[in-house]
């Protein structure tokens, strides 16, 4: 071969390795492009941030309102009753926050500001998990209702609380000291504000039913606090307290099933309200009934007897009773026997005088 003919060659050569590289980089072009395009289109290939997780499954921040989830954590909770099916709870949580005004202010000697923040439906264990320690749980007891309820204090309003009964400067924030518990004056105190704040509860509740809360046992371990089984769903109400520069948090968390004895109560949508009962109605049925017809039917005597002689009876069979002339005849109103009286005659008519009456055997009788 000459080397005209290995210059062609090795010119061809380069020819078609160039050639094949343009079209390598065209396709990895269009490759990139079919990419970005499938990003733009698609997003299943985009990874998630942080806060878009977090608005997927339902965690919010703190200070977002709780009753405005989404996600999943919507999904989980729309099962969850509503406590805005208990209208009266809204005029009961107001009416705690005015007592409460007045009452902490009488204890505290200071110039006290009570609001109530939300009141919302929880279930017992997420509230429980939620807690932020340390705290001070009280639980106390409905007497009537004969079941239990939990007022937490956090530790804000705790300290806030122990300056201000033992004489802190005002305008000083109360000093906070972790990693120890509390101490017996400090429980003891936080006790008295408790026991005020019960009293104030059971205030509120005496419009729609007289009801005792008296304090149970107060803890600061939230399993040793547990009133209620985890998903059961709970009231709870947020109520703020301020003294000045100081203040913190009380929240009231009621079970469901705590509520239950007085739950029609708690559906009316004002005070005394009547379900639809009329009672100009009412009294008129009782009119009408008190003058309706009833039929006795004086029993003068039964027995007895097998079907095969029943069906042998012909005109003229005579059947025998058990009953005298001086045995008391039994009357009924229907299948209820309802008075005893011997028979007689009155105006060439045969009478019955009611003697006895004959009182229900059961409840299942009425």
């Amino acid at each position: 071969m000459s080397d005209t003919d290995t210059d062609e060659l090795d010119a061809v050569e380069n020819e078609s390795l160039e050639s094949d590289k343009s079209a390598l980089d065209m396709l990895g072009d269009a490759s990139d492009e079919i990419g970005d395009e499938f990003d733009e289109d698609d997003g299943s290939t985009r990874i998630l941030n942080q806060a878009e997780i977090d608005s997927l499954l339902g965690f919010d921040d703190d200070d977002s309102p709780m009753d405005e989830t989404s996600g999943v954590m919507a999904l989980i909770n729309s099962a969850m009753v509503n406590y805005e099916r208990l209208p009266m709870l809204d005029i009961v949580f107001d009416r705690l926050v005015r007592l409460m005004s007045t009452s902490l202010r009488n204890l505290t000697s200071d110039n006290v500001e009570v609001s109530l923040d939300q009141v919302s439906t929880v279930r017992f264990g997420d509230y429980m998990n939620s807690i932020p320690l340390p705290a001070m749980l009280s639980v106390f007891k409905a007497e009537e209702w004969d079941n239990h309820g939990l007022l937490v204090t956090d530790s804000a309003l705790i300290y806030s609380i122990v300056d201000v009964l033992l004489g802190g400067r005002k305008g000083t924030p109360a000093i906070r000291i972790e990693g120890r518990p509390y101490t017996t004056i400090e429980t003891k105190l936080v006790e008295r504000m408790v026991q005020v704040a019960l009293s104030d509860l059971s205030s509120a509740f005496d419009p729609l039913s007289p009801v005792s809360f008296t304090l149970d046992r107060m803890e600061t371990n939230p399993r040793f606090a547990t009133i209620s089984q985890s998903g059961n769903a709970c009231v709870l109400a947020r109520i703020r307290v301020d003294m000045g520069d100081r203040g913190g948090r009380i929240e009231v968390i009621i079970p469901y099933a705590t509520l239950e004895p007085i739950r029609e109560l708690l559906l009316q949508m004002f005070m005394g309200e009547k379900f639809g009962r009329d009672s100009i109605w009412e009294n008129h049925l009782t009119q009408e009934l008190h003058q309706t017809d009833v039929q006795l039917q004086a029993i003068l005597g039964e027995k007895t007897l097998p079907l095969d002689e029943l069906l042998n009876w012909k005109i003229g069979t005579q059947v025998i009773f058990n009953t005298f002339v001086d045995d008391e005849l039994e009357m009924r109103c229907g299948d209820m026997p309802m008075f005893k009286g011997p028979a007689g005659q009155k105006h060439d008519n045969i009478a019955v005088k009611i003697d006895k009456y004959i009182a229900p055997e059961s409840e299942d009788d009425l």
